[in-house]
């Protein structure tokens, strides 16, 4: 058997991994605003390739469109887009929570927000709402890390205690402004109280003048499926007051989502 397939995850059979798609995806996956354009070699250290085999990879993916490159440096096209607009056109979450964000979005004439997570790091898949100034982390399709959001706080929060604690042992907590929570013990202590009163609020974790409140969206067995989010401007309403006038909306909407998902 090759090394390639004694790479399998335990969950999948080997005579069923491929391998080279894997790696494909990783090399995608390891383009970000830290390393946009990268040689080979850069590719290769950040895969854990060789160059010979990152290059092949890379060779590829230019021909079928998602890279682009000079002879040296490679970088992603717009194409790679098609992977994201697939799953927000194809998953049934994403529809089927339209109508009920925009039920939020006017009921607090704010905007609205379904987010899952992914790893380490919040996905907003639909929003609804009026445009704001805000954050480029708040664009649909984006990905925030999940400490600086209220639905990646609560989501991570509602984890088994062992995964939580697990998550806070081996995660590197990101400061992006002065009010970021940058102490584990701190952060174990917000989770602790999110799990207690089962929803999040989040201010200037990410952008000195963003607020989020959030819930979760469970399915009918009880599960978190994501988090109904509210984002809005820190202006001059106080934290509690700005609780009270949307947190009522997001329970209810969520409670009238449970028997959809």
């Amino acid at each position: 058997m090759s090394d390639a397939a004694d790479n399998a995850p335990a969950s999948l059979h080997r005579r069923d991994w491929i391998a080279g798609l894997d790696r494909g995806l990783g090399l995608i996956e390891a383009f970000d605003d830290a390393h946009p354009r990268m040689t080979a070699s850069e590719i290769g250290q950040r895969t854990g390739m060789t160059r010979t085999a990152a290059r092949r990879y890379l060779l590829t993916l230019q021909h079928l469109g998602y890279v682009a490159g000079d002879g040296k440096l490679f970088w992603l096209t717009p194409r790679v887009l098609r992977l994201g607009q697939s799953y927000l056109e194809s998953a049934r979450l994403p529809r089927v929570v339209q109508p009920f964000l925009q039920r939020v979005a006017m009921g607090t004439h704010e905007t609205a927000y379904l987010a899952v997570l992914d790893g380490d790091d919040v996905v907003y898949i639909a929003r609804n709402g009026p445009n704001r100034s805000m954050n480029t982390g708040y664009v649909l399709g984006a990905r925030v890390p999940a400490q600086l959001t209220a639905s990646g706080t609560l989501m991570l929060a509602l984890r088994p205690e062992a995964e939580v604690e697990h998550w806070l042992q081996t995660h590197d907590l990101r400061v992006f402004t002065p009010h970021t929570i940058a102490s584990k013990d701190r952060l174990r202590l917000e989770f602790a109280r999110i799990r207690v009163q089962g929803w999040s609020l989040s201010e200037q974790q990410l952008d000195l003048n963003s607020r989020g409140v959030a819930v979760p969206l469970r399915d009918r067995n009880g599960d978190v499926v994501g988090a109904l989010n509210i984002t809005m401007p820190m202006g001059h309403e106080s934290s509690d007051d700005a609780v009270a006038r949307v947190l009522p909306v997001l329970r209810e909407t969520a409670q009238a989502m449970r028997n959809l998902i």
